[in-house]
């Protein structure tokens, strides 16, 4: 189911159709035969056939197979699915409800579905790369910063860009054994695809971290990591995906930093101590300490 809702933008009108009876009860189409999906969708058996090979399965019966086996997953943890649309008269309790729970089947869903073998060829490309450039606008801008914020306490050189210009022209003045990583949910984003296109025509390694893998964003880059959140009520406040795209780049992040595990743990004791000193300390009551020796 996650691989088909990544994967629907980018699936022919008549499939989508197909794959649009599915996510709407796939437990049905595991029992219904071809020809009554096909009916369904308003499409011939040779278009769910296509629709199958599309998503990555061999066809029909394998389909069948996965979404039963994605049914029962689904069922195993329904008493905690409450729903993902947030109605206008749900109470503040509902709302946290519904909002932590679908936190928490993005973080779930993007672990399930990550690339591990894609994940450590970034962490490679990034650990061994003489300088690092993460674009991302709107809130894909903050989850840019925080991946450039971490690289940058362990000693790695690393920039965040937000502004189409300075992306476009930070991106040209790489080359190989750099790294670019471009961040957008959607994929389509036209300010971070030119800025991921532009770091790959001067020699850079290309990153795109994305919801949806045949993107245009994923056109542009050698490696693409892909989350898996779903948007409802609130999208244009990218909630839940945010908060995926956060869990691969804590996931990069540490992966990094073991393949410099002296350097980042001295980097990482040495940037706490910087600013440690603008710390107030406090008692396990919530009161301040006395400074010591008046200070």
């Amino acid at each position: 189911m996650v691989r088909i809702r990544s994967l629907l933008p980018g699936l022919a009108r008549a499939e989508q159709r197909v794959a649009k009876v599915v996510l709407d009860s796939p437990s049905t189409v595991a029992r219904r035969s071809i020809t009554e999906v096909a009916e369904a969708a308003g499409t011939s058996e040779t278009t769910v056939t296509r629709f199958c090979k599309a998503i990555g399965v061999g066809g029909y019966p394998e389909l069948r197979i996965a979404l039963a086996a994605d049914t029962a997953r689904t069922e195993a943890r329904a008493d905690r699915d409450l729903g993902g649309e947030i109605a206008p008269e749900d109470d503040l309790k509902t709302v946290v409800g519904k909002v932590t729970f679908a936190d928490a089947r993005a973080v779930e869903e993007t672990a399930e579905q990550l690339d591990i073998e894609v994940l450590a060829k970034v962490v490679d490309a990034v650990a061994t790369a003489g300088r690092v450039d993460v674009y991302g606008v709107g809130a894909s801008a903050f989850v840019a910063a925080d991946l450039q914020q971490k690289l940058h306490r362990i000693g790695r050189v690393s920039f965040a860009w937000n502004d189409t210009h300075i992306m476009l022209t930070s991106a040209a003045v790489l080359g190989p054994g750099d790294v670019a990583v471009a961040i957008s949910h959607t994929g389509a984003t036209v300010d971070t695809v030119e800025a991921l296109r532009t770091a790959r025509e001067h020699g850079a390694t290309t990153v795109a971290l994305t919801n949806y893998p045949t993107s245009p964003i994923a056109e542009v880059a050698d490696l693409v990591l892909t989350t898996a959140a779903r948007e409802t009520t609130f999208r244009s406040g990218a909630t839940a995906s945010r908060i995926a795209q956060l869990t691969v780049v804590d996931c990069l992040f540490i992966g990094v930093a073991q393949q410099h595990l002296d350097q980042s743990i001295k980097a990482l004791d040495s940037t706490r101590d910087a600013v440690g000193t603008h710390r107030l300390e406090t008692r396990h009551d919530g009161r301040r300490k006395p400074r010591e020796n008046g200070k």
